[in-house]
């Protein structure tokens, strides 16, 4: 005669259970899929406080009309940057599954040996459902080109003041 213990039976429904609830959160969609959408616009309840993408910029030693702190919502666009609308367009034109939207210059990149200036800019925040905390400069040519991918996020520096 066969004999079924209790135990394994236990165990093997425990082990369906914790299977099915990595596979639910596996198959949950990444905030990044929902670029260009207004998935998750809106508001907490009760705080008024958007809970789309959000970044903090200083921006040091551009120019007195582009340094300061300021505040960007994307998705709908808002806060105190200059231009909330450019520049959610800008993180989201670069925005991609696997790969980090803000990420530094490669390790080992052949830059040129030019400097674009003494402006640094700090971003900080969430994007795309994952922390941001990066800093930018323009102390050669790789770190000119990544900041420049960046504007309107950041200011345009560097062409104004020459004729």
């Amino acid at each position: 005669m066969f004999q079924v213990s209790r135990i394994p039976a236990a165990r093997l429904l425990g082990a369906a259970a914790l299977s099915f609830a990595s596979l639910a959160s596996l198959s949950a969609a990444h905030p990044a899929a929902a670029v260009g959408t207004d998935a998750g616009a809106g508001a907490r309840v009760g705080t008024g406080v958007p809970h789309g993408d959000h970044l903090t910029v200083t921006v040091r030693n551009a120019g007195p009309a582009a340094d300061g702190t300021f505040e960007l919502y994307c998705h709908p666009a808002g806060g105190s940057h200059p231009d909330p609308a450019g520049a959610c367009a800008v993180a989201e034109r670069d925005t991609r599954w696997g790969q980090d939207t803000f990420a530094p210059v490669p390790e080992g990149s052949i830059c040129t040996m030019q400097y674009g200036g003494p402006a640094t800019a700090h971003v900080t925040g969430i994007w795309a459902g994952r922390p941001v905390d990066v800093t930018y400069d323009r102390r050669d040519g790789c770190e000119i080109s990544r900041w420049n991918r960046m504007v309107p996020l950041l200011p345009e520096v560097g062409a104004q003041g020459r004729s």
